[in-house]
């Protein structure tokens, strides 16, 4: 008998706590709090150019960028009740950009890094699943500066969840701030962003 067969080595799946929910109207789901306080604290954008976050949603993004004293665009495809949201389709604007953070609907974000780029931003930061980054072929023709890996891995809900009271938890998937920087020309780098402050 192998002895892999015997009940002592036998696989024993383990139960799957995190939880499958239907998919958010505009892919609308929010981030972990600390991941855009955190991204602030270690990116420096130009506190003398508006930077937009062209899918602001409730405000996570805007309200953190303040709190680092930036001007701030709130803008979205629509308004959530962010104060002073404009509601426009980016795909679809024309109007120049000067920079740009924010997290964007996954099934999207393709398009959204070079339309951004197109707009004239020097400076691009944007949410990505990690498991994207394997055949993100597009990222090869952009100004890819780094990817900033969200540790510990952050939880994102979708918005309706969170509205009603839902504490992020169990999050499966991991995610990075992706930095894009216009000209650079170099290969991209890796560094981690700890939601304690850390930089590992």
């Amino acid at each position: 008998m192998n002895s892999r067969s015997s009940p002592k080595f036998q696989d024993h799946p383990k139960p799957r706590r995190s939880h499958i929910w239907p998919r958010a109207l505009h892919n609308h789901y929010l981030e972990e709090r600390w991941n855009d306080d955190r991204l602030f604290d270690v990116e420096q954008f130009d506190h003398h150019r508006l930077l937009t976050d062209p899918c602001c949603g409730i405000g996570y993004v805007v309200d953190a960028a303040k709190a680092h004293g930036y001007r701030v665009e709130a803008c979205d495809l629509v308004d959530r009740g962010y104060p002073k949201t404009k509601v426009e389709d980016f795909l679809k604007r024309e109007r120049p950009l000067a920079q740009a953070a924010f997290n964007p609907p996954f099934d999207k974000i393709e398009a959204f890094a070079p339309h951004a780029l197109a707009l004239g931003a020097s400076k691009i930061a944007l949410i990505c699943p990690v498991a994207y980054l394997n055949a993100t072929h597009w990222l090869k023709e952009l100004p890819f500066r780094r990817a900033l890996l969200m540790t510990p891995r952050p939880s994102m809900l979708p918005a309706y969840l969170v509205l009603r009271g839902q504490k992020p938890k169990d999050g499966r998937p991991d995610y990075a701030w992706l930095i894009f920087e216009a000209g650079y020309s170099g290969k991209a780098e890796i560094d981690w962003l700890h939601r304690d402050g850390e930089r590992l």
